[in-house]
């Protein structure tokens, strides 16, 4: 069984900052790439960031210059922080992992159950 457990949503104003943590845990062989998704409203989710195990990153325009994500092999764990966050941030963010339980599996992408972030202006 693999959990994927997001932590660190809330409420905060405009302008300000927010860190979210995700950590996957489990029977766990290797995990790939961690990402980072938000879904506003009535919107369609789309892809916030990401970071291979090498660490190369990406990040979606919108989030460029102010998001940053980073992880912790050994952990297990991925981390969004949030600066200079806006109302149009406002969504549910969520962690994916494509990893291996077994040395013969394919890769599975994991997802967590989300976490809420509200930016008021």
């Amino acid at each position: 069984q693999v959990q994927v457990l997001e932590s660190g949503g809330g409420l905060v104003q405009a302008g300000g900052s927010l860190r979210l943590s995700c950590a996957v845990s489990g029977s766990i062989v290797t995990i790939k790439t961690m990402r980072w998704y938000r879904q506003p409203a009535g919107k369609q989710r789309e892809l916030v960031a990401g970071i291979t195990s090498s660490g190369t990153t990406n990040y979606s325009d919108s989030v460029k210059g102010r998001f940053t994500i980073s992880r912790d092999n050994l952990k297990n764990t991925v981390t969004l922080q949030m600066n200079s966050l806006k109302p149009e941030d406002t969504a549910v963010y969520y962690c994916n992992a494509d990893l291996t339980t077994t040395d013969w599996d394919t890769l599975t992408r994991y997802w967590g159950q989300g976490t809420q972030v509200t930016v008021s202006s």
